[in-house]
């Protein structure tokens, strides 16, 4: 008698990079998925906002200087859907330290990177922010 053997969907870590910078884009695209994520791209906030409602990535980089509504006002939106509530969102700005920090407490997100992102400890930090076994 054949056992079935279960089979195992290895589920690639989506992330949705909210961002206007295409330099910006083009970096961490290349970072990310030599990790093995899939990266999404929006150029603007109301863009990222449909593209995180379409898609439901698994974690949301958002910029927070967008051409056309702020990152916090971006993350207030996406806050307030339902099946986004639960996907981390991290600010990616080059604003300094403090600010940011201060930024992403007070609208509750996960975290902050700041800009120049480092190449080398880029992935730790993101790692941070997704389930384990991607």
């Amino acid at each position: 008698m054949h056992q079935c053997q279960p089979f195992i969907i290895d589920r690639v870590t989506t992330i949705l990079h909210i961002e206007d910078n295409r330099a910006n884009q083009v970096l961490v695209e290349r970072v990310l998925t030599a990790e093995g994520y899939h990266i999404t791209h929006a150029d603007d906030g109301e863009s990222g906002i449909q593209a995180a409602i379409s898609g439901k990535p698994d974690l949301i980089l958002i910029d927070m200087g967008l051409p056309d509504i702020d990152g916090q006002t971006v993350v207030t939106h996406l806050k307030q859907i339902p099946n986004l509530q639960t996907v981390p969102m991290v600010a990616i700005t080059a604003w300094p330290a403090e600010k940011a920090l201060e930024t992403a407490k007070r609208y509750g997100l996960s975290g902050c990177i700041l800009k120049p992102i480092d190449v080398k400890s880029f992935p730790i930090q993101i790692a941070k922010y997704v389930e384990p076994g991607r």
